[in-house]
This record gives C-alpha cells, sequence and structure tokens, in this order.
C-alpha cells in the first residue's frame, strides 16, 4: 500500500517507518521540519503543520492508509484544543482525499466522559473521537505505559529509579498499569494495516504482564542493577508531584504534570481480541527494559517523546 506517517520524528514513528518498508509498503512522511527527519530512509518526505490548513494536504495525494501519531503534549499552550484542531483538520483532508484506511495510536483507559480521567488521557480518547467522523475506516489501538528509549513514561521511571535511592510517591503509585514493549506496539501496527478485518475496529494492547506504578519502578531499578525504596504518601498532589520531577528529572512539567495524572487511573486490558487477527509474541517487561537500555529497539536516539 501507499502510507503516509504522521508524527514520523516521534518515539513510535521513527520505528513505525522501517518496519512499513520492511512489510513492503511505499511510505511516504509528514513531518514539520524536514531537516528534523535524519533517517536515511527511502520515503518521500513532506513538510507540513496539522495546524495549518493549506499546509500539509499533499502528503494525503494517492494515499490508500494514514498513521495518526500526532500528540501535542508538553507543547506550549492548551495541548488538548492544539490536539482537537489538528485531529479535526486531519480528518477534513484525509477524507476529501479519499484515504481508505487510518490508523491511530491512543491511549488505554476509561472512556473521556468518566469522572476524574486524565487531561492526558481525555485528549487522546477525543481525537480518536474526532477521527471516527472522516469517511474512511478507522482503525485505533489503546495502550497504556510504552516501554522504550524515548518514551517520556519510560523516561520517568528510568531517571527516577536511577537518581532517587529513596522516593516519596503520591499514592497512585499503587494503581495496575499493563506496559507494553516499543517493539510490540509497531507489530500491531503494522500487523492491523495487513489484516482488512481491523478496519473500523477500536483495539486494546497490552504486554503479558499487570503491575502497579510502583513495582514498575522497582523491577526497573533492579534490572538496571540499582536499589530504590519507594513509600507512597497522600500529601503528594498531581501538581505538586510534576513540580518536584522536574528537579529530579529531565522530563518538563508541561509533560510530566499529565502524565503523573493519570496514574490515578487504571489501565489495564479488557478485551484482547486483536490477538485473532495480529498474532504476535508478547515481550516481557524484564525484556523490554533491557531494550530499552541496550537501545536494540531503536533505529537511532529520538527525542523524548509525550507517546504512552
Amino acid at each position: 500500500m501507499n502510507v503516509l506517517v504522521t508524527g514520523a520524528t516521534g518515539f513510535v514513528g521513527r520505528r513505525l517507518v522501517p518496519a512499513l518498508l520492511d512489510a513492503g509498503h511505499e511510505v511516504c512522511v509528514l513531518v514539520r521540519d524536514r531537516s528534523s527527519y535524519d533517517l536515511d530512509l527511502d520515503v518521500d518526505i513532506y513538510e507540513g503543520d496539522l495546524l495549518e490548513q493549506g499546509s500539509f494536504e499533499s502528503a494525503l495525494a494517492g494515499v490508500d492508509a494514514a498513521y495518526y501519531l500526532v500528540h501535542s503534549m508538553g507543547s506550549s499552550g492548551d495541548f488538548e484544543e492544539r490536539d482537537r484542531q489538528a485531529a479535526r483538520h486531519f480528518r477534513a483532508a484525509a477524507s476529501a482525499a479519499g484515504v481508505g484506511r487510518v490508523i491511530y495510536l491512543g491511549g488505554l483507559g476509561p472512556s473521556e466522559e468518566k469522572e476524574g480521567v486524565s487531561a492526558h488521557l481525555r485528549s487522546r480518547q477525543e481525537v480518536g473521537r474526532l477521527l471516527g467522523d472522516g469517511t474512511y475506516d478507522l482503525t485505533t489501538l489503546r495502550a497504556a505505559v510504552i516501554v522504550g528509549e524515548g518514551s517520556a513514561s519510560f523516561e520517568l521511571i528510568d531517571q527516577l529509579t536511577g537518581r532517587l535511592p529513596v522516593m516519596l510517591a503520591p499514592k497512585w503509585v499503587r494503581t495496575r498499569c499493563q506496559p507494553i514493549a516499543i517493539d510490540d506496539v509497531i507489530a500491531y501496527l503494522v500487523g492491523v494495516l495487513d489484516a482488512p478485518e481491523t478496519a473500523g475496529t477500536t483495539f486494546e494492547i497490552g504486554g503479558p504482564e499487570v503491575m502497579t506504578y510502583q513495582e514498575m519502578l522497582q523491577r526497573t531499578a533492579e534490572i538496571a542493577g540499582r536499589s530504590v525504596y519507594i513509600i507512597p504518601v497522600p500529601v503528594l498532589t498531581p501538581t505538586l508531584s510534576s513540580h518536584w520531577l522536574t528537579f529530579v528529572t529531565d522530563v518538563p512539567t508541561s509533560v510530566a504534570k499529565p502524565l503523573i495524572a493519570g496514574l490515578k487511573t487504571p489501565v489495564v486490558v479488557e478485551n484482547d481480541r486483536i490477538r485473532e487477527f495480529v498474532d504476535i509474541e508478547p515481550t516481557s517487561f524484564e525484556t523490554a527494559v533491557r531494550r530499552a537500555f541496550s537501545s536494540e529497539s531503536s533505529p537511532s536516539s529520538p527525542p523524548v517523546e509525550a507517546t504512552g
């Protein structure tokens, strides 16, 4: 197929493009700055911004399927409104271009209408709903924490365990989560494209293990040969926690705050029927962490990006 990848310079996009090429697809990418795409791959590069109508539509000409991997968290201003505008602009352009399929990577968790849903997850769910109103068939994959070098969530875990042997953490670190290896995410993203039965459907994807965030921190520390002691306390609000994180990690407050707010919500796969259409051998959490540390799952060293 002729495939367009938006967000091609991000954590997921940089890995997805070579995987699509390996699967035999013709690929073009949409980036905001052509000079930022430094991978030496046989792809057509289009420059444009989904927030600016008229700047990106040419990238959709002749495209059979498009991947939507755009997320504004960490940008200045209201990231929810930016995500909303980008999704609407893309939906209109993809529909007008006659794109047959769109594949979107969203967030795992309850619907945006439920009380207490974080701004991060609410935005991910809203983008999926907006994209679903296009004339194409939308396939949505919903994931929780993605483990890999360059994942904002994993960078937080890695840096915290590396810099704080004793950690006061919000009581929400005991919330359950189902992390997934970046290699598995890529396998699912490529796999659904070759499975027409997945068109127009939403799937939940996760790794083989369910654990609390506290367990993720402790197991990551153990794999890295570190020692960490975590004390959950009730006084650390999401705002206080995010400001505290800026002192001990390199992840900016604009990214840390919505991620921390999301700790309150369990993110566990409730329906794994995607396995009926895309059969992969799930990567264990330990293997995913070791690959992240050794960069085995990365074609290069991408910047930290808030995706999953």
